[in-house]
């Protein structure tokens, strides 16, 4: 690769041992890809997971000296005070969790705990070049902004963090960002759910970037978010393109390259009840508590809760998963209080594939998301999947049909 002379300082160790561990790994990952050069970021976002091997990690580079140059968000763990103030974790688990934020803390990271950056912590300008890990924030980044980034890492966003810089390849390179399959949605895609589904089609929809068409002009953020958190899910898509609404396909043309698509797919509401019973429990059925925010829930999707609940109360608890920022915000509204009042919990800076849910092993939750019905199966905990306002009266009526 061609190095710059602060790249190979960095290479060479002069800026520190921890740096040049970083500039090692990039210019590896370079190599690996047959980048001929590395160019600078302008932001990042590590999707810490406060597991074993991410903890270590950011221990080791701590230990080194490390600093971020470009200082990262991160992704949850889980909310240190909000569960112990609750006595829902055990001493064991909690002393986890401070020691990886303590590490992050340490080098410089953006503790804002969000798996959602892209929507009101860390949003990317058209064109810029970054360093996106987190599954739902990669495509959002790609495709929604226009930004460029390759799927990166925990462990290569965080030495991009360090270095701020990352290897020319992939989705840097204009040539690689065009579509290569058209897909034509004639699935009735008429609330933010269904997006869910449509991004759980990955299999049909095979490998390659796809083109969709067919599907609304005006297309929430919960939607688009929706969208790339299951594509990435379920076949590791990291671009798509929406003809006439993201801004590299104003034309299928454009979106194309000018070339014909390698090949095309039809999605229709069968498809998504397939892709959803393929991991949903099945059949009628009581649960034992409702759970939102794989990925985080917005400000917006709180107050609709609130909406629909009215007057009632649950019959279980919901857990509605947030960042810090959406949970501050909803304190100052007084709409934190309202929901408490129903028994619904804004739960924030929190993933649901934590230890501090060991409490719910066992149990069977309903959900709106893909995302959020997978990770916690490996902790004993299931989920029936539906529509966000199914949910809703599930948790009011303790049964969902």
């Amino acid at each position: 690769m061609n190095l710059n002379k602060e790249q190979q300082d960095m290479l060479d160790g002069r800026m520190g041992p921890g740096v040049q561990l970083a500039m090692k790994v990039q210019v590896a990952i370079g190599e690996s890809f047959n980048a001929e050069r590395l160019v600078p970021i302008t932001r990042a976002h590590v999707a810490l997971s406060n597991q074993d091997a991410d903890q270590w990690l950011a221990k080791k580079m701590v230990s080194m000296g490390a600093k971020c140059k470009v200082p990262p968000t991160v992704n949850p763990g889980f909310s240190l005070c909000w569960f112990k103030d609750r006595a829902l974790v055990d001493d064991e688990d909690y002393a986890f969790m401070k020691a990886t934020h303590d590490a992050y803390r340490a080098l410089g990271a953006k503790l804002t705990y969000n798996c959602t950056p892209y929507i009101d912590t860390n949003v990317p300008n058209y064109g810029e070049v970054i360093a996106f890990s987190e599954s739902s924030a990669t495509p959002y980044a790609n495709a929604v902004w226009g930004a460029r980034t390759n799927r990166e890492g925990a462990n290569s966003a965080l030495f991009a963090s360090i270095t701020g810089y990352v290897p020319e390849y992939g989705l840097l390179l204009d040539e690689n960002r065009k579509g290569t399959i058209l897909v034509e949605v004639q699935a009735h895609m008429d609330n933010d759910y269904k997006y869910h589904m449509l991004g759980m089609c990955g299999k049909k929809i095979g490998h390659g970037i796809p083109v969709f068409v067919g599907l609304p002009k005006h297309i929430s953020k919960e939607a688009l978010r929706n969208l790339g958190a299951e594509l990435n899910t379920s076949g590791a898509y990291d671009m798509y393109h929406i003809v006439g609404v993201t801004p590299e396909a104003p034309t299928i043309e454009v979106a194309f390259g000018g070339k014909e698509p390698e090949r095309k797919v039809i999605i229709t509401d069968d498809d998504l009840l397939t892709a959803r019973d393929e991991i949903s429990i099945v059949g009628n059925r009581s649960i034992d508590f409702v759970m939102f925010g794989c990925p985080h829930f917005t400000l917006d999707e709180c107050l609709h809760i609130r909406e629909q609940i009215g007057k009632r109360r649950l019959k279980v608890p919901m857990y509605i998963l947030t960042s810090e920022h959406t949970k501050t915000t909803a304190k100052l509204m007084g709409l934190d209080e309202a929901l408490e009042d129903k028994g619904a919990h804004i739960v924030p800076a929190t993933c649901p594939d934590q230890p501090s849910w060991k409490f719910l092993k066992n149990k069977v939750g309903l959900t709106e998301s893909p995302k959020c019905a997978y990770y916690p199966k490996r902790r004993g905990i299931d989920f029936v999947i539906r529509d966000l306002d199914t949910c809703i009266e599930g948790a009011i009526t303790g049964e969902v049909q």
